[in-house]
């Protein structure tokens, strides 16, 4: 066999060897989808928003030698009178404390506590009260409590994944810094913040029905505009500088 016809069948056989393994290593490695920050993870399914039954309360503190509620107090009492009536699942609870040095006033304080809350139209059967021990030498506050619906989201601050490249076992099977997704925590705080600012959880759910339009305006803007004049309301201004603002 000449010279060149050997050099031509070894290499013949390092092309075999060579295609054998790389068909042998993409069989074992299957091509992983290419995931980049221009289609990252949606943060809302990491940490969505939930709507749960919790406690909404409010305390007071009673002085020993004083029975009844103060403004503020008797303030606070409707309000939580109103969001019962809106938001409560259930029944309203009124705590008292026992042992405690402003005992007897906090008694004498709940009775006007539910008063307040039968005026501002909280039927008797919704208001139950409970009694709960008191250290002896503290004052065991009054207590209005029930049930609501409530967002929440979270908890936030935990971190499965190193932002950089970690040296441990990964939790995940693809670690977030291969494929330059976001980090775990990332929108958590977002989404706490946006549960914490809804009022009716509800508005998550469905949204609310338009109320009724206000039909003297609506009647006057369609006159004007039959007549083809300005819909629009006319306001009198008076001129004014920057200057005169703190006059």
């Amino acid at each position: 066999m000449s010279q060149f016809a050997e050099s031509c069948s070894r290499s013949r056989v390092v092309t075999a060897v060579l295609l054998a393994t790389t068909v042998t290593i993409a069989a074992c490695n299957p091509e992983r989808p290419l995931v980049t920050a221009s289609i990252p993870l949606d943060y809302t399914e990491r940490h969505p928003i939930r709507l749960v039954e919790a406690e909404h309360s409010v305390q007071f503190l009673i002085g020993s030698g004083r029975g009844d509620l103060t403004a503020d107090q008797r303030a606070q009492v409707a309000s939580m009178a109103s969001i019962w009536k809106r938001q409560s699942t259930g029944r309203l609870y009124i705590d008292v404390p026992k042992g405690s040095p402003n005992e007897r006033a906090s008694a004498y304080a709940a009775r006007e506590v539910k008063s307040l809350l039968q005026a501002s139209g909280v039927p008797a059967s919704a208001i139950a009260h409970k009694v709960y021990p008191a250290p002896v030498d503290t004052f065991g506050p009054v207590r209005i409590a029930f049930a609501r619906i409530e967002a929440e989201a979270g908890p936030c601050g935990a971190w499965p994944e190193d932002l950089g490249v970690s040296v441990f076992p990964s939790t995940d099977p693809m670690p977030a810094y291969w494929d330059n997704r976001q980090y775990w925590n990332f929108g958590c705080a977002t989404q706490r913040n946006l549960a914490a600012q809804i009022v009716n959880p509800e508005d998550l759910v469905q949204p609310r029905a338009s109320t009724q339009t206000y039909a003297p305006r609506r009647q006057t803007v369609m006159e004007k505009y039959r007549k083809g004049e300005n819909p629009s309301g006319t306001y009198a201004t008076k001129d004014a500088s920057i200057t005169d603002v703190g006059q």
